[in-house]
């Protein structure tokens, strides 16, 4: 296997994050942290396949898994046999474990004591599976739900994560300004046509995927917020609202906008206007210590009055 150097400055990342966690976990009281959620586990090593699980063993106990494996950072990462190669190239500087179900097999070689693990990603079902894992031989292991220690480290975004969601933006940006140059947003066309045609062109830009499915919203449609695009066909004098957004390196840009095919009316432009005012009402009340509802209720003041 070659690795390059994205490669390392990428494993660079991902160690510097599990460091920042093995003391989260520390410090909450557990002895390690089984993550299960694949959101986190790329966060946490790079790995983008379809079946993961990682146990995180605190700072302060990394010598004392059963058998011995533990990285000198604590670490073991578990997939199953689809994704020997893809791992062994995108998770280089872990030991991997190849065995399924990946968060039993990582549970038998838990450490004892209090084990945690994410709650909102773990079904009744799986915790069932786990506990049974868990009591399975003379070990004296305790399993603990825990809540967000990841999601709380990756609120704060570091600058690769920066960097990922600005590309994402820009690919989203430029996909629609070149399909506004292609007069792809015409009347003729269906939602469903100008949707595809705008989703193809992020992935031309370099996006893995549309961040989610792309709405298109033409004439009444566009009333709708989560209007699913349909064979209705764009008209002349319509209210065309576009939501979409671009993957780029997992990380989502998320945008909406409204034209107006043609010349708008006198509503429309009223209409079109109050948004724009609340818009700003909005933006202006986004200060440190404000709530998400003190921003809406700034937002949506100017609509009711």
């Amino acid at each position: 296997m070659v690795v390059t150097d994205a490669v390392l400055v990428a494993t660079g990342t991902h160690a510097r994050r599990r460091a920042r966690l093995r003391g989260a976990v520390a410090r909450s009281g557990i002895d390690a942290l089984l993550v299960t959620d694949l959101i986190n586990i790329r966060y946490l090593t790079g790995f983008t396949g379809s079946n993961a699980a990682l146990l995180i063993v605190a700072s302060d106990a990394e010598d004392n898994t059963a058998d011995g494996t533990s990285a000198a950072e604590g670490t073991q990462f578990c997939t199953d046999g689809r994704y020997t190669t893809q791992s062994a190239q995108e998770v280089p500087d872990l030991p991997r474990l190849i065995e399924r179900p990946c968060d039993l097999a990582l549970l038998r070689r838990a450490p004892e004591g209090l084990i945690g693990f994410e709650a909102r990603a773990v079904s009744v079902a799986d915790h069932m599976s786990m506990l049974t894992a868990a009591n399975d031989g003379p070990r004296d292991i305790e399993l603990v739900p825990m809540l967000d220690l990841v999601e709380g480290l990756r609120a704060i975004k570091d600058a690769g994560e920066i960097d990922a969601l600005q590309r994402a933006c820009a690919v989203a940006d430029r996909a629609l300004e070149d399909l506004i140059e292609a007069g792809g947003i015409r009347p003729g066309r269906t939602e469903r046509q100008v949707g595809l045609d705008l989703d193809q062109r992020m992935r031309e830009l370099g996006a893995s995927d549309p961040s989610f499915e792309t709405i298109v919203a033409a004439g009444a449609n566009s009333a709708i917020p989560h209007h699913r695009p349909t064979d209705a066909v764009l008209a002349p004098g319509d209210f065309v609202k576009l939501d979409f957004g671009a993957t780029v390196d997992g990380y989502h840009s998320d945008m909406t906008r409204t034209f107006v095919l043609g010349s708008p009316a006198d509503w429309q432009r009223e209409i079109y206007l109050l948004v724009e005012q609340a818009q700003v009402a909005g933006r202006s009340a986004c200060v440190p210590g404000a709530t998400g509802h003190e921003i809406a209720a700034a937002a949506r003041s100017s609509i009711d009055e």
